[in-house]
């Protein structure tokens, strides 16, 4: 399987980080990708990664010094979540998911990704990376999945949420923001549109977000001090609503190839004491994916 032209593979020797997570900690946002010869990339994708399997996520997971992964379905494998329940189901309790599906999904489907392990659904609303979906088919796929308990994490650039606000009202679970919002970090963390989100979880208790990917939102590039101002304003404002994650293989960067250890080491900078930092990396993904 040959990778998209100018796809950059995921660092190949990343650095032990300098911070040592607590004991327990999780890494609530990565990917497995294939290996093809064995779970087939979508035919639909809009991108063709590197094979970035589980043995070397869990690799990674224990170089880094984490003790549990959260693994999100990503669009390169579309609706089969194969390659993910299968990591799942190898991890066992090390582990949590979140899949894709579509509103054609069945009750037993989503009840074998459950025992699996998988606790929500992503819906994807970056153009770029996946077709429009209508909102009737979110709404539908919301529905089924209630009686598992799951959540919702949606993922979009900060220029489409005014437009994404009514269908997130309309979801009545926990709701799980990527990355942020994807700010734009040339704006300062007291522009109005990082304001407008900041609202969105002053006025939401459900919503909840990943204060994940500075090297895809930086402008000025490792080690990322521009983007530290806007996570620590979210950390230290909504400390039991963050998650952080390392985004491992980091799939279509085009500035430069992300070191895991030195992402690793931006959290003391993003939640500067113990407390916070037992909130973002324990208690808030044990919380939400592995209290039932």
């Amino acid at each position: 399987m040959t990778m998209s032209e100018g796809y950059l593979p995921f660092h190949s020797d990343p650095k032990k980080p300098d911070y040592k997570a607590p004991d327990g900690a999780v890494d609530a946002h990565c990917h497995v990708f294939g290996p093809a010869d064995q779970f087939p990339y979508a035919p639909e994708r809009k991108y063709t990664p590197c094979d970035a399997g589980k043995d070397q996520l869990f690799a990674l997971r224990d170089h880094l010094g984490f003790s549990r992964n959260v693994i999100v379905q990503a669009s390169c494998h579309g609706k089969n979540n194969d390659a993910l329940v299968d990591a799942l189901v190898t991890a066992g309790d090390k582990a949590r998911g979140i899949a894709f599906v579509g509103k054609e999904v069945t009750h037993e489907e989503l009840k074998k990704m459950d025992d699996a392990g998988v606790r929500g659904v992503r819906f994807n609303f970056v153009k770029r990376l996946v077709d429009t979906t209508p909102w009737e088919d979110f709404l539908e796929i919301a529905e089924k999945i209630k009686p598992f308990g799951w959540h919702i994490v949606v993922y979009f650039e900060a220029p489409d949420l005014e437009g994404l606000k009514p269908l997130l009202a309309k979801f009545d679970t926990t709701i799980v923001v990527d990355h942020m919002g994807r700010p734009d970090v040339s704006k300062g963390v007291d522009s109005a549109e990082f304001a407008s989100f900041v609202n969105l979880l002053a006025d939401n208790p459900n919503i909840w977000t990943k204060v994940s990917c500075p090297e895809r939102l930086t402008i000025d590039g490792p080690p990322y001090t521009d983007v530290i101002p806007f996570a620590r304003k979210l950390v230290e404002t909504f400390p039991d609503r963050v998650l952080w994650g390392t985004d491992w293989p980091h799939p279509n960067m085009s500035s430069h190839v992300p070191d895991d250890g030195q992402l690793v080491d931006v959290i003391p900078h993003i939640a500067p004491t113990d407390a916070l930092q037992q909130k973002l990396l324990i208690d808030n993904p044990m919380r939400l994916y592995w209290e039932r």
